[in-house]
């Protein structure tokens, strides 16, 4: 099912945007929706799913968004320079949340937080790394600005980085935190 779907993402054959509902996938395939479920989480891990999702924002959005986004981001902002990253990750969910809400996939995003902890793990013993939090800040401002400049090659590109920021370091996270990570 997962190589189906990725297929009919990458092919463009399911066209940037369409709504990604398990239940209308499970229909359209002839299946039940677990596996649906288990190729939209593999889906979302390889970033294709959220990378669909700002390419659409770009293409179609309102101001209200991109005003609630870069308010989100300035909580962020604030959280990181107070060294709070418990409100930090709070937030940095809630900024992800937002883009898959103006899509209609709210569904899809609270099916992708239940099955996340393992990367929220990596995530909290990344993120007190000096910089780390300005970094996720400063990507999520230039996907807010090519999202509002109607940039959506920006858009999935400062978003791919993005998503492989704390996956790119995980060697180091599993060599600083044995005792957390296994092999």
């Amino acid at each position: 099912m997962f190589e189906r779907l990725r297929k009919l993402i990458t092919s463009l054959a399911l066209p940037p945007g369409s709504p990604l509902s398990r239940n209308a996938l499970a229909g359209q395939f002839g299946v039940s929706s677990t596996p649906i479920r288990d190729a939209l989480m593999r889906l979302e891990e390889e970033g294709l799913v959220e990378v669909e999702i700002v390419k659409r924002l770009a293409l179609e959005h309102s101001e209200r968004l991109v005003d609630e986004l870069n308010a989100t981001i300035a909580r962020q902002q604030k959280f990181a320079k107070a060294g709070d990253f418990e409100q930090f990750m709070g937030a940095d969910n809630d900024f992800h949340r937002e883009l898959y809400a103006a899509t209609g996939n709210q569904e899809l995003w609270d099916l992708v937080r239940s099955r996340s902890g393992h990367i929220d793990r990596l995530r909290r013993l990344h993120l007190p790394s000096p910089g780390k939090a300005q970094d996720i800040v400063r990507h999520h401002r230039l996907i807010v600005k090519a999202i509002g400049a109607n940039q959506p090659d920006e858009a999935q590109r400062h978003l791919r980085k993005h998503l492989s920021g704390t996956l790119g370091y995980l060697a180091e996270i599993r060599a600083r935190f044995p005792e957390y990570l296994s092999e």
